[in-house]
């Protein structure tokens, strides 16, 4: 593993990047971040009241620095946030010099775990034709990653278990 090389996980809001993550980091033995939450850590709150208070605009400028600076560490699992891919310093930082992660979903299935969430600002007062097209949109930027897993009907132990043995073999 090159010294600066982090396990990065991407993919919609509600596809697992968190508590995939932090199974993986706590079987590898290694550090987990998670974007979103230091966000919120930093910001002294949750990330629909800086949608709320400031602005997307706002969200997606810490969401960089603070994502740009997580990525200097040594060996560590990240989670980004659902839209942190789409940002091209993010995304050529990750796709230069870490291991990604793609955790790919049914639409159906991220439809359901998303609609109507108060903590997801993009996804609460979307309809569901507009969560589609979202989905598909990102999914787009998503297939960039190093590494597409498909998530649909397996456990989090096993979707863990299965980016252990690519991340070994790597």
């Amino acid at each position: 593993m090159k010294s600066k090389e982090n396990l990065v996980f991407l993919g919609m809001m509600g596809s697992g990047k968190s508590s995939i993550g932090l199974i993986v980091s706590k079987k590898l033995n290694i550090d987990f971040i998670d974007i979103d939450k230091e966000i919120e850590k930093k910001e002294g709150m949750p990330i629909s009241k800086i949608f709320e208070k400031e602005s997307e605009k706002y969200f997606r400028e810490i969401e960089e620095f603070i994502t740009l600076k997580t990525l200097k560490k040594n060996r560590t699992v990240v989670s980004l946030g659902g839209g942190a891919f789409l940002n091209k310093n993010i995304k050529k930082e990750i796709l230069d010099n870490h291991i990604s992660f793609w955790l790919n979903w049914d639409i159906k299935t991220l439809i359901e775990r998303i609609k109507n969430s108060s903590k997801r600002p993009i996804a609460f007062n979307s309809s569901k034709y507009e969560l589609y097209k979202l989905i598909k949109k990102r999914a787009v930027v998503y297939s960039k990653a190093m590494y597409r897993i498909d998530c649909e009907n397996h456990t989090k132990n096993q979707i863990a278990n299965n980016i252990i043995k690519i991340y070994e073999a790597h």
